[in-house]
């Protein structure tokens, strides 16, 4: 197969949209950096940040332009996450969900889309896609009464999609998402964790809510790309389900790697190689292999990332829905970035010493969001290769529905 790196469409125009937001994200590192160790201790990314994030247009990135949205594609997405984790991991994490909880609404019916955004085009939305409540069938849609966890980005949204199960019983119940403005569910204070702390990922609870008909969507239709969104002219959200809701998951990956690397070659003249002859780290040469071998390891990822979402925006773009095969492979693409990502990390921290779990060090707290991080179950590197290789054996259907 071809590997390219960025959709063959995509415009000067596209690349210069992409380049300002990344730009626009650069710009917000120092005050997102000096508030990283506040979010952690916090357990709560600051609202200054999600102002910041918000005014700088880069949480809107997945919102349809018809609600004032930037309406953008799948490498732009994975570039601005990364630049936001260079500075703050659970920031990064939590803008990364409350853009394709958006990316999510543009597939509901455009009545779902008005209730979210017509009013109040900033409206964000956070949201747990796994089936953990109910949906019993009532006159004019559902009530629905569930438990839903990790909820990421919910402190900072106005509404929230959770995943339900549909029916009677296991056996004749359909999987879905519907849209719950959050002022009708309430919040257990549940995300005591070691990573990842400040995206406040805590539990949201309903009791018998009442949710209209029109803000339910099938997860099996999603799956295979039958959505339910009228406006079948808008590329970004023809864009295929799982392969979108785990790749997005690597954003952050990159840039805490990145951030790792920055940090590590910018100390190593300046520390000391205890015990032994070298004036300083950057001379040794054991660091100088580390470093290389990590920065290489950073790049595989980010390739892996972007080889899959030039696929997912190329196929979004002809209007093609990509097959199971693909999406696959895209799976892997996202398991082997997050596991490279998490490699680099780790050699890293041990090239910088001892003094890398010092709580004053900014290092310790890359390291564990990223431990964190690309430990959620979509991006899971064992059942993505399972799914992989089972894939190029011919064998489909039989490890997860979620491919």
């Amino acid at each position: 197969m071809t590997i390219v790196l960025d959709r063959p469409g995509a415009t000067a125009a596209d690349r210069e949209l992409r380049a300002d937001l990344v730009g626009r994200a650069a710009k917000l590192l120092p005050q997102l950096t000096d508030r990283a160790e506040h979010s952690d201790r916090e357990r709560m990314v600051p609202a200054e940040n999600i102002k910041a994030l918000a005014e700088a247009g880069l949480l809107s990135i997945s919102r349809p332009a018809r609600y004032g949205g930037l309406q953008t594609d799948m490498r732009t997405f994975l570039e601005v996450s990364r630049e936001v984790a260079r500075a703050c991991g659970s920031t990064a994490w939590t803008t990364t969900l409350l853009n394709v909880c958006s990316w999510y609404v543009g597939l509901y019916p455009g009545q779902a889309q008005d209730d979210i955004w017509a009013d109040d085009p900033t409206a964000r939305v956070a949201g747990v896609l796994a089936p953990t409540g109910t949906a019993r069938e009532v006159d004019g849609g559902f009530v629905v009464t569930g438990r839903w966890s990790p909820a990421s980005g919910q402190a900072h949204a106005q509404w929230a999609i959770v995943g339900v199960l549909r029916g009677t019983d296991d056996a004749h119940s359909e999987r879905g998402m519907v849209l719950v403005p959050m002022s009708e569910l309430t919040v257990e204070d549940t995300w005591f964790v070691t990573g990842m702390r400040g995206t406040a990922s805590n539990t949201l609870v309903a009791d018998e809510v009442f949710v209209p008909g029109h803000r339910y969507l099938s997860s099996p239709d999603a799956v295979e790309g039958r959505y339910a969104t009228p406006y079948a002219e808008e590329a970004i959200y023809r864009s295929a389900f799982v392969p979108v809701s785990a790749l997005v998951l690597a954003g952050p990956q990159l840039g805490l790697a990145q951030a790792a690397l920055d940090l590590v070659v910018q100390k190593a003249p300046h520390r000391t190689m205890t015990y032994t002859f070298y004036d300083n780290q950057a001379a040794a040469p054991t660091t100088q292999l580390a470093v290389a071998q990590a920065a290489s390891l950073i790049d595989s990822a980010q390739l892996h990332a972007y080889r899959a979402a030039a696929e997912i925006d190329e196929a979004a773009a002809q209007g093609t829905y990509l097959d199971y095969d693909a999406r696959a492979r895209m799976r892997m693409d996202t398991g082997v970035a997050a596991v490279n990502a998490r490699a680099a990390i780790r050699i890293l921290v041990s090239v910088h010493g001892a003094g890398s779990f010092a709580e004053a060090n900014p290092l310790q707290r890359i390291w564990r969001d990223s431990e964190a991080g690309s430990r959620h179950a979509l991006v899971n590197p064992e059942v993505s290769t399972e799914v992989y290789g089972k894939s190029l054996l011919g064998i489909r259907g039989t490890v997860t529905e979620l491919v």
